[in-house]
């Protein structure tokens, strides 16, 4: 079942680049724009991480937290994250746990590779409440940045 617009975003526990466990409750009464993408180094998820670098100072001014999250090992994330100069944590849902919980994943992605995160983006207010959400089909698509900065710049 798809998360949608109202609804109480899941928790998470997850590791970020520096193996330090990262949950949605450090970020209680922030909001958090959480960017779940299939596989670090190619193109359409480097393309979706390092548009949200160079918008980084938008998210920032508004006070928002930003989080990409993959099933890649922290390792790997860690390795992108410095070769991208991407200022914001990277988690990893190696165990493919989270992403299940956003109902961002693939059954079947790329070379019958299974479970993987779909390129997918929530915003979560500082109550924990979904105010944007979107899933997308297809890893070739990107997520609607114009459309979560509206959602944003209202919070």
């Amino acid at each position: 079942m798809a998360l949608k617009v109202g609804d109480k975003a899941p928790e998470f526990k997850l590791f970020n680049t520096e193996k330090k466990e990262v949950s949605l409750s450090d970020f209680k009464g922030q909001t958090v724009v959480l960017h779940f993408f299939p596989a670090a180094f190619t193109g359409g998820c480097t393309a979706q991480m390092c548009t949200l670098r160079d918008d980084y100072s938008f998210y920032n001014n508004l006070n928002c937290v930003v989080l990409g999250c993959s099933c890649d090992s922290p390792f790997t994330l860690g390795k992108f994250k410095t070769e991208q100069a991407l200022e914001f944590d990277l988690l990893s849902d190696y165990n493919k746990e989270t992403c299940k919980d956003y109902d961002a994943q693939y059954e079947t992605w790329i070379l019958g590779m299974k479970g993987n995160s779909r390129r997918a983006a929530f915003i979560i207010n500082g109550d924990g409440v979904i105010v944007y959400s979107e899933a997308l089909e297809s890893a070739g698509d990107q997520v609607n940045f114009a459309a979560m900065k509206e959602v944003l710049e209202k919070i």
